[in-house]
């Protein structure tokens, strides 16, 4: 049986972009101008991933009153300054001209709202790499229509790519649960904001130190499920 090419669903911040304190100085900076208190950078970093009008209000304290402006104040600064101070981590466009030499689709599933990731992709180059991008609702402050948490958002990006199986890539426990949640195996990458063990312990199947390494974990899986296939066509239960 020939070797299927399972589609790759990649997180964003920390996982193909390093934001560089584009993000936490862009929290710190609104929190600032409204007189909050800035937490410290431990707990800065805790935020990048998760989303942000959660991490605000459970992380940063923020009043509920105050919620839009902080969010406004961090969408100011973070489109004048804080997309540029991001870049790539090492090895990521090589992986993805790779997967996209070998025909393996791959989409972004991500809980920044869709239409900034889309500014972040285009602005490092590598929008058009991804058939399709999966983030939450534009409006992020209000309980607007759209995928809702990390599980919804990587099911969107599983519906789009119309296939049950993929493999999830990223760096944070949202990012294994949100696979878990939909039967998919999520690799770690330990290049992101996860302290020490968070990946394993959420249930990553691998955590992963460099892109080559990412590369090989992603044909490993491959290769068990292509195997698992083939015994089941074996056993002739398709």
């Amino acid at each position: 049986m020939t070797q299927t090419t399972v589609p790759v669903i990649f997180d964003l911040d920390g996982t193909l972009v390093d934001p560089a304190g584009g993000i936490t100085d862009g929290i710190a900076s609104a929190l600032r101008e409204l007189g909050l208190p800035v937490p410290g950078q431990e707990l800065l970093d805790a935020m990048i991933g998760p989303k942000l009008s959660d991490s605000l209000l459970t992380v940063a304290q923020v009043p509920a009153d105050k919620l839009d402006d902080v969010i406004r104040l961090y969408r100011q600064y973070y489109l004048a300054q804080g997309i540029a101070q991001g870049r790539l981590y090492p090895g990521i466009l090589d992986v993805l001209d790779s997967f996209a030499a070998a025909g393996r689709p791959v989409a972004v599933a991500t809980q920044k709202p869709e239409g900034l990731a889309r500014i972040v992709l285009q602005h490092h180059g590598i929008a058009g790499k991804f058939s399709f991008i999966r983030g939450s609702a534009d409006d992020e402050s209000a309980a607007a229509a759209g995928p809702v948490g990390k599980a919804g958002i990587i099911a969107a990006a599983l519906g789009d790519l119309t296939t049950q199986h993929a493999v999830m890539v990223g760096d944070r426990a949202q990012d294994v649960a949100g696979a878990i949640a939909n039967g998919l195996d999520c690799i770690g990458v330990s290049w992101g904001f996860a302290p020490d063990g968070e990946l394993e312990n959420a249930g990553a199947v691998a955590v992963v130190d460099t892109a080559p390494d990412l590369v090989a974990a992603i044909e490993r899986l491959e290769a068990i499920h292509t195997a698992a296939m083939s015994e089941v066509h074996n056993d002739g239960t398709v």
